[in-house]
């Protein structure tokens, strides 16, 4: 194994480990009480908390200042629209913890946050590390 698939692979699990931090410990009631409502500041502020975590995680791998700001905006575009479209799905079909569609969404909305962390690192592998 190379040495930059190894920092490839240290990428992803930084933003893994950012994600864990942003979504399950640093959320509070008005962030999840208010993130599907469009343009609210609770859900702004989440996205905010992960841009964070995902500037140090890149800062960390010595991203360059445009892929840095590319990468971010697209990180923060998706996942602000993902969390929306999650909590109004949940929200519309009023499904709670104690029914399975709701984990099924929940795991969906997991998984396509972690592709996304796929995407930064493979981007920043192709684009960020080529000179």
């Amino acid at each position: 194994m190379t040495a930059e698939t190894l920092t490839v692979l240290g990428l992803v699990l930084l933003l893994q480990v950012k994600h864990v931090v942003a979504d399950y410990m640093l959320q509070n009631g008005y962030i999840l009480a208010n993130r599907r409502i469009y343009g609210h500041p609770g859900g702004l502020l989440h996205v905010a908390i992960h841009l964070a975590g995902s500037l140090g995680a890149l800062l960390v791998v010595g991203i360059g200042p445009g892929l840095l700001l590319a990468l971010l905006a697209a990180e923060g575009m998706v996942h602000y629209h993902l969390d929306w479209a999650k909590d109004n799905l949940v929200a519309r079909r009023g499904l709670k913890a104690t029914d399975a569609a709701y984990w099924y969404v929940a795991g969906i909305d997991q998984g396509l946050h972690q592709a996304t962390y796929l995407a930064m690192a493979t981007v920043w592998a192709v684009m960020g590390t080529a000179g």
